[in-house]
């Protein structure tokens, strides 16, 4: 049966196209900006870390940082290893944030973004006028 509507293949596979590109431009863009606000975060890790006597390069490396962000907190490097564990990471993630946050004179506020907004807190920890409070 023929409803009347004829479709041009050349036309069809234009359309198909017109919209892979710009799903691929989508997904490029945002995986761009992931990039770039994951650079931002490990700008702001890297201050963060030389402020609370660490090294800002070992602050930067993925799984390293836990060890590198318990020692911020006054917590023993081994908390880094249960930060592995998945369900009790999310708890010691909390725990060392406020720890980290307390360190540099800050509350709950803090705490709440470097979970949640972790590219805008550390660069207002590293880059702010906060320091660090060793004892």
């Amino acid at each position: 049966m023929n409803n009347g509507i004829e479709i041009d293949p050349a036309a069809a596979g234009a359309a198909a196209g017109v919209v892979a590109g710009g799903l691929a431009f989508f997904f490029l863009f945002i995986m761009m900006l992931g990039l770039f606000l994951q650079l931002i975060a490990w700008a702001g890790m890297w201050k963060t870390a030389s402020k609370a006597g660490q090294s800002g390069l070992l602050a930067c490396i993925p799984i390293v940082q836990f060890f590198i962000w318990a020692m911020m907190a006054k917590k023993e490097a081994w908390w880094g290893i249960l930060c592995l564990i998945p369900i009790v990471n999310i708890v010691i993630f909390i725990i060392i944030f406020n720890e980290i946050s307390k360190r540099f004179g800050r509350g709950l506020g803090t705490t709440l973004g470097l979970i949640f907004f972790p590219f805008i807190f550390w660069i207002i920890l590293g880059f702010g006028d906060a320091e660090y409070q060793d004892a």
